[in-house]
C-alpha cells in the first residue's frame, strides 16, 4: 500500500512543486486587521438589523480579532429581496450586456488579486490555516473561479450540464 501512495503522491507532487514552493510566496502581513465588519447587502455595508455583533476569535492565540454583525432572518430577507429586485425585468442587471457582466467579474477578480496578500493574511488570521495555503488555494481559486464564470458570461447555450453526485437527483447546476 505505501508503494502505491508513493507512486500517486510522487508524480502530483512534481507536477505541483511550483504552487507549494515558498520561494514564490510573497511574506504574509502581520499587522492584518479587517476593513469591514459590517453585512454586504445590496453593494452596500450594513449594521445587522438586530444591531448584534459576535467576536471573531484568532485560533491560535484565543484573543479577539474583532466584533462582526451577527445577521439573522430580518438581514436575510433584506438580502433576498435585493437579489429578487436584481433580477427583475427592467433591472440595471438584467438589462445588462452579458459580456459587461463578465467584466464585472473579471475585474472582481483582478480585485482580489490585487490585494492577495492582505486577503490570504486576513484568511490565516481568521480561521487558523497555513498562511500558504490561503494564498495559493482559498484565494487563487477564489481568482479562477471568477475567472471562469467570467468566461462562461457571454455564452448562451441553452444547455444544462449536470455535475457530479447531482446529476443522479436530477438537480441542475
Amino acid at each position: 500500500m505505501l508503494r502505491v501512495v508513493k507512486h500517486v503522491q510522487g508524480p502530483f507532487l512534481l507536477r505541483n512543486a511550483a504552487c507549494l514552493s515558498t520561494a514564490a510566496l510573497p511574506l504574509p502581513k502581520t499587522d492584518v486587521q479587517p476593513h469591514f465588519k459590517k453585512i454586504f447587502i445590496n453593494n452596500e455595508w450594513h449594521d445587522a438589523v438586530s444591531g448584534k455583533t459576535f467576536p471573531t476569535i484568532n485560533p491560535s492565540t484565543g484573543e479577539k480579532i474583532c466584533d462582526v454583525a451577527e445577521g439573522g432572518k430580518p438581514d436575510i430577507d433584506l438580502a433576498v429581496k435585493a437579489a429578487r429586485d436584481a433580477f427583475k425585468l427592467g433591472s440595471p442587471w438584467r438589462i445588462m450586456d452579458a459580456s459587461e457582466r463578465g467584466v464585472l467579474l473579471n475585474r472582481l477578480a483582478d480585485l482580489i488579486e490585487r490585494d492577495r496578500v492582505y486577503l490570504a493574511s486576513l484568511e490565516t488570521l481568521d480561521n487558523g490555516k497555513p498562511y500558504q495555503m490561503s494564498y495559493f488555494a482559498d484565494v487563487a481559486l477564489t481568482v479562477k473561479c471568477l475567472r471562469y464564470y467570467a468566461g462562461w458570461a457571454d455564452k448562451i447555450q441553452g444547455k444544462v450540464i449536470p455535475i457530479g453526485v447531482y446529476s443522479l437527483l436530477n438537480v441542475y447546476c
